[in-house]
């Protein structure tokens, strides 16, 4: 066992730290799989860092935490932890106090400049996080297990930390018996006796009868997992041939998708919500977003809901828009049973700029050769609106006076952007809309004129 532990670091070295070692640091729980990888670090002389957090979970939470300060500091390492609030959320309790244990190493790497964080995953959990994938139904991602070694921003915050599991071919048997050796004490978490935690129902009734019928099942669950992981690094790599190929700005050109079959649209779309950093969308989910983009006539307005993002189609592409609240006074024009929302009236007063929170951005005045007088636009009383349908825009004397919808298509401004851009009025007269641009009736040219210019603070406008 000493022996694959020095080779996991060699390998570690290698692929994430080639030219120096920082200091690594040890997710130190207190239990025997950590206390036996913080003895193992230790013996191997690697400049170490010892971090614990505190969940709170359980009334021996405190003493957890002293054991693993006593064990840091007999051995000469130093020692830090954070304490952190678990809310169960959607997911479970387990999931919401991984979420923030990942959050808070991480954060303790960075305090003290380590680069690798070192995780106790050993060849039992490896085993068990493939049966419950497998159960759960996953793909090749799932059943790829946990890597030897990886980045993962998504749960530590930072691109450059490493994490890696130097136990990770370990049996729990082969941990036991170093720890009796070394006479390595270490706690119980009562948790990991209860049978409501599937996992725990896994180690404690399945796992024993797996055991008994196939012995050794743990290494061929793992060669198999490893096959897995290899298979879906192949799949990661037609993914992102495939994303390069489709890709056209921030969209997927969706005649090119069309052209794949459709297990590549699948592993695609997989492909780009993992580039995003996006939940990985359900079976079902993904079948009803293929559906919509294979068969959806082409001026069809696409929608399809995820929960960090919409999936929307502009002009036969595809796009992955953040979901935005609404804002005070959004309408939609084409629907008439819509109590009218009043304007907001203001005066312009020579500021550079005004903020209307309430539609989401800042209405610049900017000074240009090319714009309204200043002296009539103070005297004019102002308000800035949504369109509520029929206005009409004239950019240009030698331009046709247009609708706001005709000139959002020749714009290519896509139709779910369109009822956030406000417009601003003078009595019946439109002066401006975003994202479009002044009505040149009251545009004149000359020296210190006043321009409007719209920045919003949220939105979202493939181009």
């Amino acid at each position: 066992m000493v022996a694959q532990f020095a080779q996991a670091i060699a390998a570690l070295r290698e692929a994430y730290l080639p030219d120096a070692m920082p200091p690594v640091a040890v997710a130190l729980s207190g239990g025997l799989d950590s206390m036996v990888l913080l003895h193992l670090v230790h013996a191997h002389g690697l400049n170490a860092r010892a971090f614990h957090v505190h969940h709170g979970l359980s009334p021996n939470a405190d003493a957890w935490r002293d054991h693993c300060a006593a064990a840091a500091a007999a051995l000469g390492i130093p020692f830090d932890w954070r304490a952190v609030v678990v809310a169960k959320g959607k997911s479970g309790i387990e999931a919401a106090a991984r979420k923030l244990r990942y959050a808070a190493l991480g954060e303790m790497c960075r305090a003290h400049g380590a680069g690798v964080l070192l995780t106790a995953h050993h060849l039992d959990d490896q085993v068990e996080t493939v049966l419950l994938q497998l159960l759960r139904g996953s793909g090749p991602a799932g059943l790829s297990g946990m890597d030897p070694a990886n980045r993962a921003p998504g749960l530590l915050g930072d691109e450059r930390l490493a994490m890696a599991r130097p136990l990770l071919g370990v049996a729990r048997a082969d941990l036991e018996q170093v720890a009796r050796e070394r006479g390595i004490t270490w706690v119980e978490d009562e948790s990991n006796t209860d049978p409501r935690y599937a996992r725990n129902a896994l180690r404690h009734q399945v796992m024993p009868a797996l055991a008994a019928a196939f012995p050794g099942y743990q290494q061929r669950v793992a060669r198999s997992s490893a096959h897995t992981r290899s298979a879906q690094r192949l799949l990661d790599e037609l993914g992102e041939q495939d994303l390069q190929a489709c890709l056209a700005g921030d969209g997927l050109d969706l005649v090119r998708v069309r052209a794949l079959s459709r297990d590549r649209i699948d592993n695609l779309l997989r492909h780009w919500f993992t580039v995003r950093r996006l939940a990985m969308p359900s079976t079902a989910w993904l079948a009803q977003m293929v559906a919509q983009i294979l068969s959806a006539r082409e001026d069809a307005q696409l929608l399809v809901e995820h929960p960090d993002v919409d999936v929307r189609r502009h002009r036969d592409h595809l796009y992955l828009v953040p979901r935005l609240p609404d804002l005070a006074g959004m309408r939609d024009p084409e629907d008439a049973g819509i109590i009218d929302k009043h304007a907001q009236p203001f005066r312009w007063n020579g500021e550079a700029s005004i903020a209307f929170p309430d539609y989401g951005g800042v209405l610049h005045f900017d000074m240009d050769e090319r714009g309204f007088d200043p002296a009539w636009l103070r005297e004019q009383g102002l308000e800035i609106d949504f369109r509520k349908g029929g206005e009409r825009l004239r950019l240009a004397h030698n331009r046709p006076s247009r609708s706001l919808k005709m000139h959002y298509q020749a714009s290519g401004i896509p139709a779910w952007e369109r009822g956030r851009l406000p417009i601003v009025n003078a009595g019946f007269d439109l002066l401006f809309a975003a994202g479009l641009g002044m009505d040149c009736r009251h545009v004149t040219e000359g020296p210190e004129r006043v321009a409007l210019r719209w920045e919003s603070a949220t939105a979202v406008i493939p181009r």
